[in-house]
């Protein structure tokens, strides 16, 4: 094993964690907010506009902390411990990522697509509230995700 690579690997994972969870965290503190309090004639419309400038950094840093955290996991032989029960941080992590993959890389594009083709629209309240609502429950299982990530990296298992 490598420790330089290692370093750099961790390096990748955590500035991928925090580009990615940091943007989830501001679109559903700030965008989503802001977009319900503006009462604009397309809120939809402008909140797509403004979230969708990040999603390539989301689509990029979900990507890069996947490799990088399968990279560490590899290198470290850390694969026993996803049978062991207080290492939970860890299933959570690659469950949390497995969603955000599946949500930002197969659902919303076949979703958006779908609906495009259809001409079908979902009313702005409802798109909000729907979106609102995951992004809050997604928000909170990440943080917590964290949170149970820190402590059992340093040894503080629950």
């Amino acid at each position: 094993m490598n420790h330089q690579t290692l370093v750099v690997a961790r390096i990748l994972h955590v500035v991928g964690v925090v580009v990615w969870i940091g943007g989830v965290f501001f679109v559903t503190a700030v965008i989503l907010p802001y977009v319900k309090a503006r009462r604009a004639e397309d809120p939809v419309g402008l909140f797509e506009s403004i979230e969708g400038q990040f999603s390539k950094y989301a689509k990029i840093s979900v990507a890069l902390t996947g490799f990088s955290g399968i990279y560490m996991i590899d290198v470290m032989s850390l694969w026993s411990r996803f049978s062991d029960v207080r290492f939970w941080w860890m299933h959570a992590m690659v469950l949390i990522w497995l969603v955000f993959s599946v949500i930002l890389l197969i659902v919303e594009p076949v979703l958006r697509r779908k609906m495009e083709r259809n001409g079908m629209t979902i009313p702005a309240e409802q798109f909000l509230r729907v979106s609102s609502r995951v992004h809050v429950l997604l928000l909170g299982l990440s943080m917590l995700t964290i949170a149970g990530a820190v402590a059992g990296s340093h040894g503080w298992l629950l």
